[in-house]
Parts: structure tokens; C-alpha cells; sequence
């Protein structure tokens, strides 16, 4: 479909007149009518009654009008979203309600007239969502990095170590604890289903689970967290972790108990990563932000072997 013929439409629409339209489209009248004439062939229809008083839309015409305003709103977006100055900053997160998604929402809360874009990169690990950084597809990513495996043109700051909680229903039999070590939680099964080989997230755990002789497993689809809580409110043996800053909710009803985990405390060690040439404006602002408010590790604070030390 020709994008022109579209605005052409439009215009005429929303002047009544092809020679009003034509005027504003700064193009000859009769260019406007041919515009009309092409797109109505292309769609088989009529989309105008032409009348001396002007052109009235017909029934297809009235139809056919906020769709056709709606693909120029969407190649404005799209062209804005390359513009130099005016594109939106696309930052990926793990999760909508992971710990870095709420730090996004706290600079957006902090500067609210920022345009923000926060996607979450379907079944990505750190490479690709490295390569997604790289080819522009987004702007920004956290991720867990293995030390020393960057590419040439990515930077990355470790900007937020969010320690580990235990989640679980009231019957289960570490309910009442008020924290609990790693050691404590042998034998009890933690199910964290969606982990997948191959991910930084799926490596953290595997030496997590070896470190502590812990019994992670991913068995079984993953349904989302309000599937995975209502599993863990009927149940007394499930549990799982999540990170102290991830934000989740569930019915009252359910009385589960988040738990923290110390001594030593396991954290996830996110990194920011974006393109070390990216010059847009609020990358500068949301890094600032992330390493002014970048919360201090706990003293005790466990990470994996292959994670980059805290600058």
C-alpha cells in the first residue's frame, strides 16, 4: 500500500476538499486526485462520493479511516524511532517485575517526562541479548556477565546485587524461619521452573545448586509467577527464590512468606550493558542514575566463579 496515497486520504478526509488537501500536502490538485483514485484501485472500493460542495466519505471510506490514520501514526513511530534526538531509549529486563525493571521505574519516577521503551527479549541469553545491544534492536540490557567475555564495542557496569529470598506457603516447614542459610535449605525441592540450559540465569543456578548441595529443578511448563504462587500456597513441600527486589503479587489468602537468605547471602549480579558509541541522551542519564542509587552488596554477599568483579 502507498504510504502517500494514505496521507492523501487522510488529508482529504479531514478537509472535506481535494484542493484544500492539496494545499496542505503542498502538491497539484490533480496529483491528489490520482493518489485517491490508486489507493481506492488497490482496495477495490470507492472511498470518496465526490460532490461540488466537496468529497464526502462513504460507508468503506468512514471504515477504512482509522485504520488508515493509525498506519501513519505507526510510520511516524517508526521513523522516530531511528531519528537522531528523538527515538526512544529500548532497554531489555529479564522480567517486567524483576529487580531491573523496578530500577527502571524509579529513574522514570525520577525524571517522568522520559520516553522509556521496556522489552523483554524473548527467550534470550546474555549473547544474543549482547547481539540484540549490538545491532541497535535495543539500546541497553542487565544481564549477568561471565568476566571478560565482552565484544569489542559493549560496555558493562555492575550496578545491582539483588540477594536471594525464599518463597513459601504457610504449611511448609521452613514457614516460620525468620532468615535462613543456604545450608538449611538442603533437601527441601526449590522449583524455579523456566530456567534453560544455555542462559546466564540457568549457569548461576547449576553452581548455586553445587556450591550449597542444594535441589533446584525446573521441572514441568512454566505458567508464569501467579501459576507459581498459588502452586507454593498449597503446598508444604515447594519452594522458590526470588530476588529481595523483584516484585511480586498474590492473594492475601495465599500467606506465603518471603524468606530472606544469609550467611552467606547469594545475590544475582546484574550488569548494565549498552553500546559504548550510543550517544543517545538518556542512556548518559539512566547510568548516571543506576550507579547513584546502586545499593551497597551485603558484606557477606555470595556470587559465581565466573561473574565480574564490583567495580
Amino acid at each position: 500500500m502507498d504510504i502517500e496515497a494514505v496521507r492523501t486520504f487522510v488529508a482529504v478526509a479531514d478537509s472535506g476538499r481535494f484542493q484544500e488537501a492539496a494545499v496542505e500536502l503542498r502538491v497539484t490538485q490533480q496529483a491528489v486526485s490520482k493518489r485517491v483514485a490508486s489507493l481506492e484501485r488497490a482496495l477495490g472500493v470507492t472511498l470518496f462520493v465526490r460532490t461540488a460542495r466537496g468529497a464526502r466519505l462513504t460507508p468503506d471510506g468512514q471504515a477504512f479511516l482509522p485504520h488508515a490514520q493509525e498506519v501513519l501514526r505507526t510510520v511516524e513511530r517508526a521513523a522516530a524511532s531511528v531519528r537522531p534526538g528523538e527515538r526512544v531509549l529500548r532497554v531489555d529486563v529479564l522480567g517486567r517485575r524483576s529487580a531491573p525493571a523496578l530500577a527502571l521505574r524509579g529513574f522514570h519516577r525520577s525524571r517522568p517526562g522520559t520516553d522509556l521503551d521496556v522489552v523483554t527479549l524473548t527467550h534470550a541469553n546474555v549473547t544474543t541479548a549482547i547481539g540484540a545491544v549490538l545491532s541497535g534492536e535495543v539500546d541497553a540490557t542487565f544481564r549477568a556477565v561471565p568476566a571478560g567475555e565482552l565484544p569489542e564495542g559493549i560496555s558493562a557496569e555492575r550496578v545491582l546485587d539483588d540477594p536471594l529470598q525464599l518463597v513459601v506457603g504457610p504449611d511448609h516447614p521452613l514457614a516460620a524461619a525468620a532468615s535462613l542459610t543456604p545450608a538449611e535449605l538442603t533437601g527441601h525441592r526449590i522449583w524455579i521452573p523456566g530456567i534453560r540450559p544455555g542462559t546466564e540465569w540457568g549457569a548461576y543456578y547449576d553452581e548455586l545448586t553445587e556450591a550449597f548441595d542444594l535441589r533446584i529443578d525446573a521441572i514441568g511448563p512454566d505458567f508464569g509467577p501467579e501459576a507459581l504462587m498459588d502452586s507454593l500456597a498449597g503446598s508444604a513441600a515447594l519452594a522458590t527464590l526470588v530476588g529481595s527486589r523483584d516484585s511480586y503479587v498474590w492473594p492475601a489468602a495465599h500467606r506465603l512468606r518471603r524468606i530472606p537468605v544469609e550467611g552467606p547471602t547469594p545475590v544475582y549480579p546484574y550488569s548494565f550493558l549498552y553500546r559504548t558509541a550510543d550517544r543517545h541522551p538518556v542512556l548518559a542519564a539512566l547510568r548516571g542514575h543506576l550507579v547513584r542509587a546502586r545499593p551497597a552488596p551485603p558484606a557477606d554477599a555470595w556470587t559465581p566463579s565466573w561473574g565480574p568483579a564490583r567495580a
